[in-house]
């Protein structure tokens, strides 16, 4: 292995603890949003935000991710039609009533406008092996590595101004099939991405304190 000196710039604690705070400041205002503005978004920021997420760290560094940038609207009116079939199948059927329940404040239901108003779709597919001269190279720690990366992009389209929405319309084959994604890739998160509505509205939510989230021992 091929090895070089890490780069790494001393930053003092006093700035460390302020970079914190600032940083923690401006991720508290990030939110999911569901009603999108169909205003264009550059290519460039949406091909940036995707290599930040492709630069997150993945067992053995097999990056095992393919990121679909969807902006064709025949694609994403055929994701909508396939995601709202299966969301009707959740709220009808598949949902017990106490995740019903708990899914009302923020009164959803099975229409995703979303899916063909926002500029561009990213759908997250994870890979779970490679195929080399007809043998299967395995991935490690998968899940752990998209995931990782998938924070990393949702990060990403905060920095960058633009809101997003982590939609999992299950099971999502149909996005294996509308985009001819091979046998060794699975769909793992679909994002739209674009500028929120200028008439935008999230729910009023808390999230848990410190001590709720962390133990020190």
């Amino acid at each position: 292995m091929t090895l070089t000196k890490l780069k790494h710039k001393v930053v003092s604690e006093k700035d460390i603890i302020s970079n914190s705070q600032c940083f923690l400041h401006e991720m508290k205002s990030r939110r999911s949003v569901r009603h999108f503005s169909d205003k264009s978004v550059p290519l460039e920021a949406i091909k940036n935000i995707v290599m930040t997420a492709s630069s997150a760290p993945s067992g053995a560094n097999k990056q095992p991710w393919k990121f679909i940038i969807v902006q064709n609207p025949d694609v994403k009116r055929k994701i909508r039609i396939a995601a709202e079939k299966e969301e009707k199948e959740f709220y009808t059927k598949r949902a017990s009533e106490a995740w019903l329940k708990d899914l009302e404040v923020f009164e959803t239901d099975e229409h995703k406008e979303f899916l063909e108003t926002a500029p561009y779709l990213i759908v997250v597919f994870k890979i779970l092996y490679e195929e080399e001269a007809g043998l299967q190279r395995k991935h490690y720690y998968v899940n752990e590595s998209v995931g990782i990366a998938c924070g990393m992009l949702i990060t990403a389209i905060h920095k960058a101004g633009l809101v997003t929405l982590t939609h999992t319309p299950g099971p999502m084959g149909f996005l294996q099939e509308i985009l001819s994604r091979p046998k060794n890739e699975k769909p793992f998160l679909l994002l739209p991405i674009g500028y929120p509505a200028a008439d935008a509205e999230v729910p009023i939510i808390s999230k848990k304190k410190f001590e709720e989230v962390t133990e020190i021992v």
